[in-house]
């Protein structure tokens, strides 16, 4: 779960006067994790307080690089059982008896599930809807006279059984790790109530119950869920990832008709007389949580981003395979249509300020299209005007990213190549290079192979193909596919004004052209002065 969609908080005080504690505790958000631990080292041990905090480093350590093909559970429970063995025969060699002990609660949050454990007697609370419920269980003895005696806690035993729990979580929940200094002291109606505040203001109060005079360190962890992580929870439905697809197949009321890709993993269809266009995650995504990583976000970008620069998508509630729909759009791909012709002056602006507007929306969610080409671009008629739309959400990738490999060689900016962010000018060079196509079947630098080492040369003309094609947009062209991104268009912004206002745009020039190429009437008007001046101390020369 993500930083922006859960707040959390934790606090400890020591009990009495003491400075320093046995109680140690940690929560931290690692990649799609949310980690929360509570360690209450047993007093009576004489190293209680390095137990609690040698059980939550390992825990912490271990959660950073989990092997991918483990469950969470299995995680938990075979880290737990590690760092348990660890401290005992630790204690064993060093003591000869358990003194590396300590009790131990834990939760994990991904998208929308909790997955927890504890041995011991530190709790784990969940609020939802006004009402405090226990998760975790205590492993400490009810008979009378020997209450808070641990029947478990981490070290105390060779081997060690934690409990643990699931549950699905909801926007609003509220979760509470502590130690039993809390719990004793602050009652379920008080906790209910305080949970909302924090974990500062709940060590607090209990603190100020008992006079600033704790009998036992005291320590809450609290995790407020203030949104689902929508993608986490998509990827975690049990869904069906099928190996092999052929025609009249029916899946979920969707008969597959044609395959559209080459890798038959994206199917024109029909359901109910209407046809649509379904995409199913990688074969590989089976084996692989990367890629179904990369197919879920594909699939939620494509169902949240809701414009009429995209085809209309939709996940299907009650689906039972890996997959999304898509509108069936009329037309072709825009580099289809330019195998037979050029695009028009007309056509080519209301492309590019699509491409824009498009653009800048996507900025909204912090996204760049990442593979803008005639590729992924449909063309069809619609009132005897051309429209376009935008496809391929898979190469959607967030802004500055330098991890991304989205993009094709051809239409990558030469800072791509060498490991630079992707962000706005990048994506304006992609534009730029696609409005050079669109206007002469052609790429400014030629057209590059995948894993070929580019050279950006000088680029040519695009009136040597095309004389139709104004001064001002040839400017922007040239201006938006600058090899030098100093040079180039920052911001879609940019671009758009000049689009609207082509009377402002500033005729471009290579950095190297020449003056003549640059200002000629510059370079005439000097070299007539020239010309002038040399004739004149000439004349003067041949009087003497």
């Amino acid at each position: 779960m993500s930083k922006q969609t859960i707040k959390t908080s934790g606090f400890s005080l020591a009990k009495g006067k003491n400075l320093i504690g046995d109680d140690y505790f940690d929560v931290k958000t690692i990649a799609n994790l949310t980690i929360a631990i509570v360690c209450d080292g047993v007093g009576s041990a004489d190293e209680g307080a390095e137990a609690a905090k040698r059980v939550t480093t390992h825990l912490m350590s271990n959660f950073k690089n989990p092997p991918l093909a483990w469950s969470i559970e299995k995680s938990i429970k075979t880290f737990t059982k590690s760092i348990n063995a660890i401290l005992y025969e630790e204690s064993m060699v060093n003591y000869e008896r358990p003194e590396l002990v300590t009790t131990l609660s834990i939760v994990i949050i991904e998208g929308n599930r909790l997955y927890g454990a504890n041995v011991g007697d530190s709790r784990v609370y969940l609020k939802r809807e006004g009402i405090l419920t226990q998760l975790s269980k205590d492993h400490a003895m009810e008979e009378e006279g020997y209450e808070g005696v641990l029947t478990q806690a981490m070290g105390i035993g060779k081997d060690v059984d934690p409990y643990y729990f699931e549950n699905i979580i909801n926007e609003k929940d509220k979760i509470l790790l502590c130690s039993d200094g809390l719990y004793t002291i602050m009652s379920n109606n008080r906790l209910e109530n305080g949970i909302g505040n924090g974990s500062h203001y709940l060590v607090k109060q209990a603190s100020k119950l008992t006079e600033d005079n704790l009998p036992d360190d005291t320590t809450a962890v609290t995790i407020d869920i203030l949104g689902i992580n929508q993608v986490e929870a998509l990827k975690q439905q049990k869904l069906i990832i099928p190996e092999d697809l052929e025609e009249g197949i029916v899946i979920d009321g969707y008969k597959l008709e044609k395959s559209l890709i080459q890798n038959d993993r994206t199917w024109l269809c029909s359901n109910k007389g209407k046809s649509y266009v379904l995409k199913f995650a990688p074969i590989e995504a089976i084996e692989n949580p990367s890629i179904l990583d990369l197919f879920v976000k594909e699939a939620w970008n494509a169902k949240r981003l809701k414009a009429g620069f995209f085809p209309k998508s939709v996940i299907p509630k009650n689906r039972t395979h890996r997959y999304y729909v898509m509108q069936m759009l009329e037309g072709i791909d825009l580099k289809e249509y330019l195998k037979k012709r050029k695009l028009s002056v007309e056509d080519t602006v209301s492309l590019a300020k699509m491409l824009l507007n498009m653009s800048q929306y996507l900025l909204k969610f912090d996204l760049l299209h990442g593979d803008i080409k005639p590729e992924n671009i449909m063309i069809s008629k619609r009132g005897g005007k051309h429209v376009f739309k935008v496809i391929d959400f898979g190469s959607m990738t967030e802004l500055y990213s330098i991890n991304s490999n989205a993009g094709t060689p051809s239409y990558l900016a030469p800072e791509r190549f060498t490991g630079s962010s992707i962000n706005e000018s990048s994506e304006i060079y992609s534009i730029g290079v696609t409005l050079y196509e669109a206007l002469t079947q052609k790429f400014p630098f030629g057209e590059i192979e995948p894993f070929q080492t580019p050279v950006f040369k000088k680029v040519i003309p695009l009136s040597k193909y095309n004389k139709n094609i104004p001064e001002w947009l040839c400017s922007i062209v040239f201006r938006a596919t600058e090899k030098e991104n100093d040079l180039r268009y920052k911001h879609y912004s940019e671009l758009m004004f000049e689009f609207v206002n082509p009377s402002k745009v500033k005729p471009y020039f290579d950095k190297d052209a020449s003056l003549i190429e640059r200002q000629p009437v510059l370079f005439y008007r000097t070299l007539f002065t020239l010309s002038l001046i040399g004739n004149v101390i000439l004349a003067v020369l041949l009087l003497k």
